[in-house]
């Protein structure tokens, strides 16, 4: 985390606008598809939902109490400005559920599993780069991910999982299989929303014709490239004909990536490229989405 992340405001006009849509998307899920058809979702929302359902305790009052430790440790491990929006956002989300009268749209399951969890995850996906969470889960993840092997994803999926035998031992079945699908969902929009059409990809690119695409992608493109020493080989019967070259790599965002491939087929059409799929990449020239 950044010096100008930690003393900079607590709130852009930018994070405002995501973390507001983010508790309208995330409220409308679970008045309009979730709530009313008694369908659960993964984490501390999930949590919420079975002990609203199995109990019928005030789901509000259940959403601030399971996240209120997870508040408290974000603001220890992760940063104050985090925890704030993170609370103010869970607050926003209860005042939300009970102040605006949500229509019911549909009692159809698979419209509500693929909708409430669709919307979730939009509210998720917001809320998350306005900086904030609603959902103390995400920091359960991050927090457990220092501290072992397994990925962020892999962590929630194993938390998840419990939740959804939980929800066997005292829901349907039925119910519980239709939470995974309304996961899955929330789970995929989420990824598309933090990640967008802002996705980035790396490319690798070996050509003889390096020093070209160099120029092309710093000045056409404007972007920072990394570049390799490397050996260009060939076919094993013309294998003593290999030369030295440049390995250039890149990062660009999903949209850009037809147009990098049309620059470099442009200056040589045998040029050996290939891409690769880029997690949370930080420093240079990448824009960081999530603010701590």
């Amino acid at each position: 985390m950044s010096s100008a992340t930690k003393h900079g405001p607590l709130f852009t006009v930018s994070d405002i606008i995501y973390l507001v849509l983010g508790v309208i998307s995330a409220s409308f899920a679970l008045k309009s598809f979730l709530v009313p058809n008694h369908f659960l979702d993964g984490g501390v929302t999930g949590i919420s939902l079975l002990l609203h359902e199995v109990y019928h305790w005030n789901l509000g009052v259940i959403l601030l109490v399971l996240n209120i430790p997870f508040i408290v440790l974000a603001y220890f491990q992760i940063g104050k400005h985090f925890a704030i929006r993170s609370f103010l956002t869970i607050l926003l989300i209860i005042i939300t559920i009970y102040a605006v009268p949500f229509p019911e749209l549909t009692h159809d399951k698979l419209l509500v599993a693929m909708f409430g969890g669709f919307f979730m995850g939009i509210g998720i996906g917001l809320s998350m780069r306005g900086g904030g969470t609603f959902d103390g889960m995400e920091v359960l993840a991050l927090l457990t991910f220092k501290k072992s092997s397994f990925s962020i994803t892999e962590i929630i999926l194993g938390m998840n999982i419990i939740i959804f035998l939980i929800a066997v031992v005292f829901l349907k079945a039925e119910t519980a299989l239709y939470a995974i699908m309304t996961y899955l969902v929330a789970s995929q929009i989420t990824k598309y929303v933090i990640e967008g059409i802002e996705a980035y990809t790396g490319v690798t690119i070996v050509s003889g014709n390096s020093e070209e695409i160099k120029k092309a992608l710093v000045l056409t493109m404007n972007k920072g490239i990394t570049v390799y020493r490397g050996e260009r080989g060939f076919m094993k019967e013309s294998f003593e004909q290999s030369s030295d070259a440049d390995i250039i790599f890149t990062i660009v965002t999903r949209l850009e990536v037809r147009k990098l491939q049309n620059i470099v087929r442009a200056i040589d059409p045998k040029a050996f490229i290939f891409t690769q799929t880029v997690r949370e990449p930080q420093g240079g020239i990448v824009k960081e989405i999530i603010k701590h």
